[in-house]
């Protein structure tokens, strides 16, 4: 008993939602410092001030704290392209600006979090991966690009093509810049639909490889569209 008859100050023990996103932190940044495969769940209780069992009580073990992780941050990432995609009264060059921008802004703000994303996920964790995300993003984008093939009497069959190659291109300059985080992303995202959006502008209908392009008199399909 303190001076007083005040009772000493014992620390604040945490619920059971303040523990579980206290492990979630930690486990979000150890397998972003080493990995799934590195990371272990002595590790996870450790660095958390908790012993073994918590870790298992709430999660099963670091397959189950791995998931979370991982579903957390592909429902951020995702979120943030759909809305960057919403407005389909937008230009598709608008649209591809926004997307492009909403992706390495992702990357600038959870930095661990897309570390996490783009690593190799356990052979046990089927759904919610960089890829499988990559390939939702792509459906939304061909979804655009088909319409304005349409527009353009482009065929719309090459719409899954073309947006699998900017989705690529978009998801592995991500990866470069994560380490340079030079230019701004502002001026990266600038360069990567300059460099998408004027070779969809001229787009030939019917592209073959040079070698055989030159038995035709390498005669090249005026573009579709004007480049405004």
């Amino acid at each position: 008993m303190a001076e007083n008859g005040a009772p000493r100050g014992r620390s604040t023990r945490m619920t059971g939602k303040e523990r579980r996103e206290q492990l979630v932190a930690v486990g979000r940044r150890l397998f972003a410092e080493k990995g799934f495969d590195m990371t272990t769940v002595e590790e996870i209780a450790a660095r958390a001030k908790v012993s073994k069992p918590i870790v298992y009580e709430h999660f099963g073990g670091k397959e189950g704290l791995y998931a979370v992780v991982v579903d957390r941050e592909v429902s951020t990432l995702l979120s943030d392209l759909e809305t960057s995609l919403f407005d389909q009264r937008a230009h598709p060059r608008v649209l591809m600006e926004r997307a492009a921008l909403a992706f390495l802004s992702y990357i600038d703000e959870n930095e661990d979090g897309f570390r996490i994303l783009v690593r190799d996920s356990p052979v046990s964790h089927s759904v919610g991966t960089f890829s499988s995300l990559l390939t939702d993003v792509a459906q939304r984008v061909e979804e655009i690009l088909a319409a304005q093939l349409r527009l353009h009497s482009y065929p719309p069959k090459d719409a899954a093509l073309y947006a699998q190659m900017l989705v690529g291109m978009v998801a592995y300059t991500g990866q470069w810049w994560l380490e340079t985080r030079k230019p701004s992303k502002e001026i990266v995202a600038a360069r990567m639909v300059n460099l998408s959006w004027y070779g969809l502008s001229a787009l030939q209908k019917k592209p073959e490889l040079g070698a055989k392009r030159e038995g035709t008199g390498g005669k090249r399909e005026e573009p579709g569209e004007s480049r405004g």
